[in-house]
């Protein structure tokens, strides 16, 4: 009965035992891994760090690449407006990151600015054809006024740059739009913005005459700039219509004044 009570109590032990010898032998092994094997393997052929070749031309990179012993390799082209077309825009590794010699260098190339298509403006009204230029990412250019029998007031009758073009995002387009069979008819022009003496001459300009001047309290704005206008941008009016103009000023009052 005591063999047998001590046999157990070894069977019970060695287990134990075991794990422990097996835990430190691990650690052992991990650190000579880490410690031995890891750099030896890491400077087995030397080591540098990698050069920055971001913003050199493609050909440069590759240069100075195969001159510090990588391997350079050509990735992606991607669509950078800063960064000129053939240009590099990343690299992986990174710069200053420490590599083996001849390890593999993977360039993202510049393709520039996106073209996009302008789209057809013909026959659409000014307020349509902002929205599909911003679609694309066009801006509404110069627009001009002409007398047409052919399409409605207010619709374009034809645009600078022709419909199916390919252009840089942001390029304005300019487009004439038709002011009806009667040479009177004129479009309001926008004078929001504009300093009083540059919304005098722009009225005048476009055979119109400035009417009701009001005087308006605003400290968000310089003195003397156009705060609303009667009547609204794009509305149609005849020659000699009077434009009334609001006026930003710091004092307390208000004052109106009727242009001769």
């Amino acid at each position: 009965m005591k063999s047998h009570g001590r046999w157990s109590k070894i069977l019970k032990f060695k287990p134990m035992k075991i794990i422990i010898w097996g835990i430190v032998i691990l650690s052992v092994l991990l650190f000579i891994l880490d410690s031995i094997v890891m750099p030896w393997y890491v400077n087995k052929g030397g080591t540098l760090k990698v050069p920055n070749v971001v913003g050199m031309t493609e050909e440069k990179a590759f240069e100075v690449l195969v001159a510090n012993k990588l391997e350079p390799r050509k990735g992606d082209v991607r669509t950078d407006n800063k960064i000129p077309v053939g240009s590099v825009v990343t690299q992986n590794p990174f710069p200053e990151q420490t590599v083996k010699i001849g390890r593999r260098v993977y360039l993202t190339i510049s393709g520039g600015d996106q073209d996009v298509v302008v789209p057809a403006l013909r026959g659409r009204t000014i307020r349509d054809s902002k929205f599909s230029l911003d679609r694309v990412g066009l801006k509404q250019g110069r627009i001009k006024y002409e007398t047409s029998i052919e399409l409605p007031e207010g619709t374009i009758v034809n645009q600078e740059i022709a419909a199916g073009s390919k252009v840089k995002k942001g390029t304005y387009i300019s487009f004439t739009v038709s002011a009806g069979e009667s040479i009177d008819s004129i479009y309001v022009p926008s004078l929001l913005g504009k300093t009083l003496s540059e919304a005098r001459k722009i009225i005048h300009d476009k055979g119109l005459k400035v009417g009701n001047i009001t005087y308006q309290v605003n400290n968000e704005l310089l003195p003397n700039t156009v705060i609303d206008q009667l009547p609204r941008e794009n509305d149609i009016v005849t020659v000699d219509k009077e434009i009334d103009l609001f006026i930003s000023q710091t004092a307390e009052k208000s004052v109106q004044i009727k242009e001769n």
